[in-house]
C-alpha cells in the first residue's frame, strides 16, 4: 500500500484527499519507484478545477517525481537504459506523483543525475520542457532579444537559462524583490506595471525579437503585441483567450504537439541537468501529509523557487 493524494470531485483543494492505495506489480514496460520527493507545479491542481465527467474520478494528483526503483516488470529498461532495483531515478509525465510508492511506465522514467538532489530532479522536467517548447515555437537563436513575462517564476528561470545557453539576450520582467533570481540567471530585469513597455524599448531600442508570456496578464499580452510585430513569436502558457482573439500561440501540456514535443525532449534537459548547466531552484520541501499546506504556498505570493513533497 501507499499514501497518495487524489482528488475525489472537481474543485478547489477541498476536494483533495490522502488516500490508501493499492501499488501494483509492474507489468512488462513498467517500474516501481519508491517516492524520495515529488515536484510540485501548478498544472497540478488546475486540471481537477473544474470538470463533468466523475466517471474519471478519484484523479492522482502529480505530474513528476524523483526516487528509488524497487521493482522492474519483466523485459523492461528504463528510457534512459538500464533500470534495476535500487536505482535512482526521475520521472516526467506521470500521473498521481504526489504518492509514496507508484508503478509507472519505464518510458517516462529516467537515470537522475548525480548531482541533482531529489527535490531538484523531481521538479526538472514540467517547468524544464514548458519552457524549451515556448523557446521552440517562438524560434528562438543567436543573437535574439527575448522578453519574458514572469521570468522569476520556476518556467521563467528555465526560460532564462535555456535562452542564454542559445546566445540570446533576455529581458525579464518581475517584482522589484525578485530581481536577484531574473539577475541571478543571466536576464536583464524590469519592473512590471504601469510604464513596462516604456522601460523595456529603453533597455531595447532596437526591439524586442520575441515575447514568452508565463503570467497571462492582461499587460503581458498588451505589451507583446505592442513590441513584436510577428504574431508567430509571441507564445503564452496562461492567456488562452487573448491568444485566440489576437491570432498568437497558446502551448499547453494538454495539447498533442505539446505533450509530444515535451516528451522528446526530456533527455536533453537531463544531459543540461548533469552537466550543471541547468539549476532547479528549490525553495521549500514540504511533508507528503502536508500537501494543501504546499499547494495554498504554491497558488499564492510567488514561493522563491520550487516546492517539493518528501514521504
Amino acid at each position: 500500500m501507499a499514501r497518495q493524494w487524489v482528488a475525489t470531485d472537481f474543485g478547489g483543494l477541498e476536494v483533495l484527499e490522502f488516500a490508501e492505495v493499492e501499488v501494483p506489480a509492474p507489468s512488462e514496460g513498467e517500474v516501481t519507484i519508491d517516492v524520495r520527493a515529488a515536484g510540485m507545479n501548478p498544472a497540478d491542481y488546475k486540471h481537477v478545477a473544474s470538470g463533468s465527467d466523475r466517471s474519471i474520478l478519484p484523479v492522482p494528483i502529480g505530474y513528476e517525481l524523483a526516487g528509488v526503483i524497487t521493482a522492474v516488470g519483466p523485459s523492461t529498461q528504463i528510457a534512459s537504459g538500464g533500470g534495476a532495483v535500487g536505482d535512482e531515478v526521475l520521472a516526467f509525465r506521470v500521473a498521481g506523483g504526489y504518492t509514496s510508492s507508484i508503478t509507472v511506465a519505464a518510458a517516462d522514467v529516467f537515470a537522475k543525475p548525480a548531482n541533482l538532489s531529489f527535490p531538484e530532479a523531481a521538479n526538472l522536467l514540467l517547468a524544464g520542457a514548458t519552457a524549451s517548447e515556448m523557446l521552440h515555437v517562438t524560434r528562438v537563436a543567436a543573437g535574439d532579444t527575448v522578453l519574458v513575462h514572469g521570468a522569476s517564476g520556476a518556467v521563467g528561470v528555465s526560460v532564462i537559462q535555456q535562452a542564454k545557453l542559445l546566445g540570446a539576450r533576455v529581458i525579464g520582467t518581475a517584482s522589484e524583490k525578485s530581481f536577484s533570481v531574473v539577475a541571478r540567471f543571466g536576464a536583464e530585469p524590469v519592473a512590471y506595471g504601469d510604464g513596462l513597455e516604456q522601460r523595456v524599448r529603453q533597455l531595447a531600442p532596437h526591439g524586442i525579437d520575441a515575447a514568452l508570456d508565463t503570467v497571462g496578464m492582461d499587460e503581458a499580452v498588451r505589451v507583446s503585441l505592442d513590441l513584436v510585430g510577428d504574431l508567430g513569436r509571441i507564445v503564452t502558457i496562461a492567456a488562452a483567450n487573448q491568444a485566440a482573439e489576437h491570432g498568437f500561440r497558446m502551448i499547453g501540456g494538454s495539447m498533442p504537439a505539446s505533450a509530444a514535443y515535451r516528451r522528446s525532449i526530456r533527455s536533453q534537459l537531463i544531459r543540461l541537468a548533469a552537466d550543471g548547466a541547468l539549476v532547479v531552484p528549490v525553495a521549500r520541501t514540504f511533508p507528503l501529509s502536508d500537501a494543501i499546506a504546499a499547494l495554498e504556498l504554491l497558488k499564492g505570493e510567488h514561493p522563491g523557487g520550487k516546492l517539493a513533497l518528501i514521504p
